[in-house]
């Protein structure tokens, strides 16, 4: 055999090699293992969990997800449309102090009409919107999956734990709900300042206001042009609407 024949030959076997490289990592999909963890963060574990530890099964779903969403394009809101979403979001943190369910409900519709605003799939389609949202804001989108969560099942679970307590039970009850609220409301800001900004990309780390621990439902206003005491001094004085504590009352304008 001549050694031009072993050269072409020997060009041949590893071109072979080259594909079946590439097709391999091919089937093996763009995000895996290592790589989906660090992509998806905590929706890597709570996926492992809902597949019972089957770490396979859940990087398969999360593949999948990629798969779908991942090439998805968002559009930017128009200014108009930011600041309607975050009156309305303001709003919602208000009424958390009069009735906590109606301002966690409100929150829930919001940020499904938020995320349909910025191009995900339709509010109406929740379990894709939720998917979707996870690919690109993974470490937030559970504040969402929370408060609606709690808007579907906080009524009945209240009503069942109020029924089979004295006074005291129900009252130690609703306290409870109301902390389980508040908590709920916290965590689907982060989400809700991820999608209204523009320019902003999730990264792991929580959006402005994201962090402030609000008071409780029943701590008083604060007075106009005051400010709170939990506010660090090296706050800056203007703050988004939307960044108020709950239990707090946005002060008027003087």
């Amino acid at each position: 055999m001549s050694t031009g024949v072993i050269i072409v030959l020997i060009v041949i076997v590893a071109a072979v090699l080259v594909v079946a490289a590439v097709l391999a990592l091919r089937a093996r999909g763009p995000q895996h293992g290592g790589s989906l963890k660090r992509r998806f963060g905590p929706e890597y574990d709570r996926a492992v969990v809902r597949h019972d530890g089957d770490t396979k099964a859940a990087e398969r779903e999360l593949s999948e997800r990629v798969r779908r969403h991942g090439s998805l394009h968002t559009r930017p809101l128009e200014p108009a449309e930011r600041e309607r979403f975050e009156a309305r979001w303001t709003a919602a943190q208000e009424r958390f102090v009069d009735s906590p369910r109606e301002a966690v409900g409100e929150a829930d519709r919001l940020l499904a009409e938020l995320a349909g605003a910025r191009g995900y799939p339709d509010g109406a389609q929740y379990e894709e919107q939720l998917a979707a949202l996870s690919v690109h804001h993974a470490h937030h989108v559970d504040g969402y999956r929370r408060v609606h969560r709690v808007t579907h099942a906080q009524a009945q679970s209240h009503a069942a734990g109020a029924a089979g307590a004295g006074n005291g039970g129900a009252e130690t009850a609703a306290a409870s709900d109301t902390e389980e609220l508040r908590e709920a409301l916290v965590a689907a800001r982060a989400l809700f300042e991820q999608l209204v900004r523009p320019g902003r990309h999730d990264d792991g780390r929580p959006g402005p206001g994201a962090g402030i621990a609000p008071a409780a439902a029943s701590a008083p206003a604060s007075a106009p042009g005051s400010t709170p005491a939990s506010t660090p001094a090296s706050e800056p004085a203007a703050r988004a609407p939307h960044g108020w504590s709950l239990g707090k009352r946005r002060p008027k304008e003087s």
